[in-house]
């Protein structure tokens, strides 16, 4: 995901936030109607009841102090959600995110997995003591190894399996697609049980078992047993060659279905008067099953349950990569919901402990809630500085582009109208038109990691000679910054994404204008 033209996402500010009990909300800096269908305290439909923070016993000061430091340290945040006694408090969107948009949730999609494993489990279909072996009979080794018939459910579900390092790459190597016989013929170097290493192919193993007793994968079991209920309106999941969900990552779905999900493990599996999860399985997936390190001020360091990270604080939370979260804190009877692209996953956490659980923990709360809601209005992501004009957009306006030999784009052009400008990019693939705003994003569709992605794209000179353009794949944690530096002729595109799984920085492009 370290190429140019691939995953990008940065900010919309379709952002709701709280207008006193009116239910009134801002969506992209609009003031709407959007009071609740329902009454106080009830979670059916489609949104959850919001309320003031004061009226939840929450100082609004401690809401904004989060906001600024998140902003300030690490940066990157797409949304976020307070709950507190099921309503919620406050939330934001950073534009061009918003509230009606899914985001891919990384290893976040783990907690929905597990949910499905104490689902089958609660249905008959399968024990945690069962060894992994036992479900795949035809895609075993010749020989199965000692450790690999030792392992069983509960190890795929806490990381201890026994795996020297994660398995995801190896297993995904598999020639033929099949992921499962890729699982089962890596050597399984340590006893299951004997130690905890992160491997997101243990959660893909939990959602073929899922599949193959069930008929159906994770997200159509899931589909009426858990999306449904709680009002989900149209979630994804990747699937591997073979037609599995990965199980490990590939969920997409709304911030407001995050923290839907965190309320629910909050209310031990009930939902509207129903058990949708075993408060037995509740209890034991957000338990520590396995150590995972001793370090007392890092939150990846105080035991992992069944896909859940125990918390500092008493807390636990499902995560995935670049800063997604679902942090369920049953002490102060609240959940918070967030979505991001950023590096430094503690970070957020850490801010959250220092301001959130302060506010959550007075006996006065007070805070001017209408300085909370200017400031939830006005989020947005970083947009390129400079000017919508500049004296070398005449000379290169419409002009075609010629690149050197490279994986990312062949040609283009870039044409300027006012405060707008149209790029023309081809790809090895195809050719591809990404409209940039100035002062606003502009929504359309971009090339992103071999296909296209829903994308939000707002430009600028940043010099006389260079312009600058971000791509915010807005459905995804990644915004791509493209950079066309121009000298004569010649043109120097650099790109970089926000986040990235390698490099996040390309070696620039050399080309030139033809005649």
């Amino acid at each position: 995901m370290s190429s140019p033209l691939r995953a990008t996402s940065s900010r919309r500010v379709l952002l709701k936030s709280i207008a006193g009990g009116s239910g009134l909300c801002f969506v992209g800096g609009e003031l709407v109607n959007a009071a609740p269908a329902f009454a106080e305290g009830d979670t059916r439909g489609g949104r959850l009841p919001r309320a003031l923070p004061e009226a939840l016993g929450i100082d609004a000061r401690g809401i904004l102090a989060f906001v600024d430091a998140v902003e300030k340290k690490p940066g990157g945040l797409h949304s976020f959600m307070l709950l507190r006694r099921g309503q919620v408090a406050a939330e934001g969107w950073w534009d061009p995110y918003g509230p009606r948009h899914p985001h891919m949730l990384y290893s976040l999609s783990k907690s929905f997995t597990s949910t499905a494993v104490g689902m089958a489990v609660a249905e008959g279909r399968l024990k945690v003591d069962q060894p992994v072996v036992s479900f795949f009979p035809n895609e075993l080794p010749a020989s199965v190894p000692e450790n690999l018939a030792a392992m069983q459910v509960r190890h795929l579900l806490s990381m201890g399996t026994g795996h020297e390092k994660d398995a995801t790459n190896p297993m995904r190597a598999a020639a033929d697609g099949n992921w499962v016989r890729g699982f089962l013929h890596l050597p399984v170097e340590h006893a299951p049980g004997s130690r905890f290493v992160y491997n997101s192919a243990a959660t893909y193993m939990c959602s073929a078992i899922v599949q193959k007793l069930t008929g159906m994968p994770v997200l159509e079991y899931l589909r009426s047993r858990l999306f449904e209920p709680l009002g989900f309106e149209s979630p994804t999941w990747e699937n591997c060659p073979r037609g599995i969900n990965t199980g490990g990552w590939g969920l997409s779905i709304r911030t407001e279905e995050i923290a839907r999900f965190g309320q629910l493990y909050l209310q031990k599996g009930q939902w509207n008067g129903r058990q949708l999860v075993p408060e037995s399985w509740v209890q034991e997936a957000t338990s520590k099953q396995i150590s995972n390190g001793t370090n007392p001020k890092s939150d990846w360091a105080q035991g992992y349950g069944y896909q859940f990270w125990r918390c500092q604080h008493g807390a636990f939370r499902g995560d995935g990569a670049f800063g997604q979260y679902c942090v369920v804190m049953p002490e102060q009877d609240a959940v918070l919901a967030i979505t991001s692209g950023l590096g430094d996953m503690q970070a957020v956490l850490n801010a959250a402990w220092e301001h959130l659980l302060p506010a959550m923990q007075t006996s006065n709360p007070r805070g001017n809630e209408s300085d909370l809601r200017a400031r939830l209005k006005d989020l947005q992501i970083t947009a390129p500085a400079g000017q919508a004009n500049s004296p070398t957009a005449k000379r290169v306006s419409g002009r075609h582009l010629t690149f050197e030999a490279n994986d990312l784009i062949r040609s283009g052009s870039l044409s300027f109208r006012g405060a707008r400008c149209e790029m023309r990019l081809q790809t090895p693939a195809r050719e591809h038109q990404v409209e940039c705003g100035h002062k606003s994003w502009v929504r359309g569709i971009a090339p992103i990691a071999g296909g296209e992605g829903k994308v939000a794209a707002r430009g600028a000179w940043t010099d006389d000679n260079t312009y600058t353009a971000h791509l915010c794949f807005y459905e995804t944690p990644y915004v791509q910054t493209l950079a066309w530096k121009f000298d004569g002729d010649q043109v120097t595109l650099s790109s970089r994404m926000n986040v990235g799984f390698g490099p996040t920085q390309r070696a620039p492009i050399s080309g030139r204008l033809d005649a």
